[in-house]
């Protein structure tokens, strides 16, 4: 299989680069692959779509302000992503320099603090900041949101609250869960009047998640890791939900990565721990029985992840669809309800 299978042609005017002004606003594409139909709805239309006993998963990590800038001692520009924070004044992450810099070479930020470069790790590079408070506090005090690369503009305050979830809580991403976006309370309220249980797990994106294939093919390509965290109390309540009959839907890629991570012979067990798990068709997700998401970028693990689960003809299908009802596409863009195929169905 080739990534080169997972091609569509997307016109860039529709990569959303704003939020729409309410989180629920969004149009929801309703993919059922069991019945081999789709319908296009609204995102409040959500609530029609679950049943009363249905458990929603949502991944409740919190974005960091981790993108910071800072010149080298030669003067030369630094843009610096944190990918992860390791230390209490110690991080993973990659830099946008013109030339990349040597071990023992220093970058200053503007309020004078000192950044040592300890090494490199693959793309990204070991830093250790030379201050007395937790680095925590220095990206709150000089970062800024990390919106992706495809969002042709600056971060502005507003997306300091559109690019987190109402349910974030968990610092130690630097992407946003964005099947999440579209929540907001009266949505949320009206889930529960309905009689939607939730769960949370909390899985760290990481900047890896933007990262395009360096294989042709797909079996080829390596992973980058992500920290997760799947508790007993969300376990237990999903294994409470099957036993009664109703489904568990996972809200965003994320937390399937995070449940298929947990799983061990199809049964989802507690886990804490890192994550390179690469989802793809030929792989069988049994942890969730449905999935809300967004749209994502061709030829991207997420895609292939989605394929997994509904099958790519059928995807890619859903996709051409999509392009030509003109639905915004990633991060603010428009989200998908898919259902998946019969057992042994393709």
């Amino acid at each position: 299989m080739k990534k080169s299978d997972f091609r569509f042609d997307l016109p860039v005017e529709l990569i959303a680069q704003q939020p729409l002004p309410q989180r629920s606003a969004s149009r929801l594409l309703v993919l059922d692959a069991a019945a081999d139909t789709r319908a296009d709805r609204g995102f409040v239309d959500l609530v029609d779509c679950l049943e009363p006993g249905d458990l929603l998963v949502f991944n409740d990590t919190r974005v960091m302000p981790a993108r910071l800038f800072g010149r080298k001692d030669s003067g030369g520009a630094v843009e610096i992503l944190i990918e992860r924070v390791t230390g209490t004044h110690e991080a993973r992450a990659q830099l946008g320099v013109s030339k990349k810099p040597r071990p023992g070479s220093r970058i200053v930020l503007a309020d004078g603090t000192r950044i040592e470069v300890l090494g490199r790790d693959g793309p990204f590079f070991n830093l250790r900041f030379d201050t007395a408070e937790p680095l925590e506090k220095v990206l709150l005090r000089l970062g800024r949101m990390p919106l992706p690369p495809y969002i042709q503009r600056a971060a502005d305050s507003h997306d300091d609250e559109r690019y987190q979830t109402l349910f974030a809580r968990a610092p130690g991403a630097v992407a946003a869960p964005t099947a999440g976006l579209h929540f907001d309370q009266p949505l949320l309220d009206a889930l529960a009047a309905r009689g939607v249980a939730f769960g949370h797990i909390t899985l760290h994106v990481g900047a890896g998640t933007f990262q395009p294939l360096r294989s042709d093919e797909v079996g080829e390509h390596v992973m980058h890791r992500e920290w997760l965290n799947v508790g007993a109390e969300l376990v237990e309540k999903m294994r409470r939900t099957r036993a009664a009959g109703h489904r568990v839907i996972a809200v965003g890629t994320t937390v399937v990565r995070a449940l298929e991570s947990a799983s061990r012979d199809g049964e989802v067990l507690p886990f804490a721990g890192e994550t390179q798990i690469f989802i793809f068709p030929g792989y069988r997700i049994t942890s969730v029985d449905g999935l809300i998401t967004n749209f994502h970028l061709p030829e991207s693990t997420l895609l292939m992840l989605v394929s997994a689960f509904a099958g790519r003809e059928r995807v890619l299908d859903a996709y051409r669809h999509a392009v030509e009802h003109a639905y915004r596409f990633f991060s603010y863009g428009d989200a998908m309800l898919i259902w998946p195929p019969r057992e042994g169905a393709g």
